[in-house]
């Protein structure tokens, strides 16, 4: 049987620069992806530009060069194959974690785990560490907003393109960032748009250089709005919602549910790992990620819970480097 130092859970930023620890520390680890690499990033918006600049998404000090000041989803799934390829990182694709439990069958003064899983064609096998590393991030679960019809063929808690959606009439349920980025690029491709919002305004949050572009899209009516709205229902040629007491009949052929998303904590409370009631999600030593579960520690988004605005690939990038100083300095007491 074959134990491993550190087995990470999740192939993002996240866990890719927790694995360039790992390896640069010697130790040996495996990170089990569920999906494709930075699988998160699949479910971007095609041609979507990041708010932020390319050193900000920088790991394991390989240099992400780019001719804009903003890199796009496409320059970024190249970038983080090249850091894979580089690393020679040690990654399973398409296997997803479905337990982690302490292994009585294998005691070990540091710890030791059995980590069950399951590869997309439904191979199972149990992988043994001394330590775990959870970076699952945030992107997985949409904020539902638990009206009849939400799971219609015609509506998605996704936005990737335009394209499909030219002369057509589209509802936008949201008023934040990803809301308006989605209307401004369904407007421009020949969609006809109407953005419903339960808020008297946009979010502040929206990036600067969005705001006032969607804005005047909507003072000059190319794109409707409905503040203070609420979905009532989403049938198959409208969707209906109300404002105060009146209620309308919205026609449309596809409705986007943009309302946010947020991490799987499912994985951790199994594992025994406590959550915050608050946030949602895991309760972690600030200092060392480590959870209450002695050997289980957490990395990026996934820290997060529902304020999933609150790690970005910017600041959760950083993790990995403190989780294996952790993990080493645990590994060789």
């Amino acid at each position: 049987m074959h134990l491993r130092d550190v087995v990470i859970v999740g192939a993002g930023p996240a866990g890719l620069a927790t694995a360039i620890a790992a390896a640069r520390s010697g130790l040996d680890y495996q990170v089990i992806e569920k999906g494709a690499l930075v699988n998160s990033l699949l479910h971007y918006p095609i041609e979507m530009v990041f708010f932020t600049t390319p050193e900000l998404m920088e790991i394991g000090g390989m240099p992400f060069v780019s001719p804009y000041d903003k890199p796009t989803r496409l320059e970024a799934l190249r970038y983080y194959r090249r850091v894979s390829d580089t690393y020679k990182l040690d990654i399973q694709f398409d296997e997803a974690v479905t337990a982690i439990a302490r292994d009585p069958a294998l005691p070990d003064a540091t710890g030791s785990f059995v980590i069950d899983t399951q590869t997309a064609r439904g191979v199972r096998r149990s992988v043994h560490a001394r330590l775990v590393v959870i970076a699952t991030g945030a992107y997985d679960i949409p904020n539902r907003i638990n009206v009849p019809g939400e799971d219609l063929p015609h509506v998605s808690h996704y936005y990737t393109q335009p394209h499909p959606f030219f002369r057509k009439r589209v509802v936008i349920v949201g008023g934040k960032n990803s809301a308006a980025e989605a209307a401004l690029d369904l407007y421009r491709a020949g969609a006809n748009v109407t953005m419903i919002h339960r808020r008297p305004a946009l979010g502040d949050s929206i990036k600067y250089w969005v705001k006032p572009d969607i804005e005047n899209r909507i003072k000059e009516s190319s794109i409707a709005a409905r503040f203070d709205t609420t979905v009532l229902e989403i049938r198959p040629t409208t969707v209906l919602v109300e404002r105060g007491s009146v209620r309308e009949e919205i026609p449309t052929d596809a409705v986007f549910l943009l309302t946010g998303y947020s991490s799987d904590n499912t994985l951790l409370r199994a594992a025994g790992v406590d959550i915050d009631p608050a946030t949602c999600g895991p309760v972690f030593n600030a200092d060392t990620f480590e959870t209450n579960v002695p050997g289980i520690y957490v990395a990026g988004a996934v820290i997060a819970g529902i304020q999933s605005g609150k790690i970005f690939i910017e600041n959760g990038r950083f993790h990995g480097e403190r989780v294996i100083e952790s993990v080493v300095d645990r590994l060789h007491a």
